[in-house]
């Protein structure tokens, strides 16, 4: 019975820092610090338009991929959301960027469910996870203005918190 605890607690912990899908993603990249950022196409959930990442050259980006199954990815959304309300009229763009194969309808219905809201953007090919190279979710890429990743994080992070932003408007000078 201990036995059985122990796993339990150990398989809660794991969850905790990242969420992985089933099948081992086979990447043909792995964006890294200090490199170029992969430039991406993605869908915008709301309205449906092309969002292309070099067209961003000349903001801080906060490039973040999740899923609505992700415990530690609905965890750091009401952070996320903070932080996206914060930075409006600034020189920042957040991206977060679903992986849910369910698409658009599972999305949504997440969002009206919860009452959360994010800058969300579909990738259904999976090209840009791929791109990153991404093991799991969440995992997020911030990109200074000239288009150079700064920092790779895996797993949740309190996006609100005052080091975050002191560090989000120091890329931004």
């Amino acid at each position: 019975m201990q036995r059985i605890i122990c796993l339990f607690i150990v398989c809660v912990l794991l969850s905790m820092t990242a969420c992985t899908r089933s099948e081992s993603p086979k990447t043909v990249a792995v964006a890294k610090e200090k490199s170029a950022a992969p430039d991406v196409s993605v869908m915008s959930l709301t309205s449906g338009g092309i969002l292309k990442l070099s067209d961003l050259k000349g903001k801080v980006v906060l490039l973040n991929f999740w899923a609505t199954w992700c415990p530690p990815c609905r965890e750091e959304i009401p952070a996320m959301m903070k932080l996206n309300s914060f930075m409006a009229g600034k020189s920042f763009q957040m991206i977060a960027i679903s992986i849910d194969e369910g698409g658009k309808k599972v999305i949504e219905s997440f969002f009206k469910e919860t009452g959360f809201s994010l800058p969300t953007y579909l990738d259904e090919s999976g090209a840009s996870s791929k791109a990153y190279g991404i093991t799991g979710v969440p995992e997020t890429f911030i990109i200074d203005k000239q288009g150079i990743i700064v920092k790779k994080i895996v797993g949740g992070a309190a996006w609100d918190s005052p080091e975050v932003v002191a560090f989000l408007e120091g890329l931004m000078k």
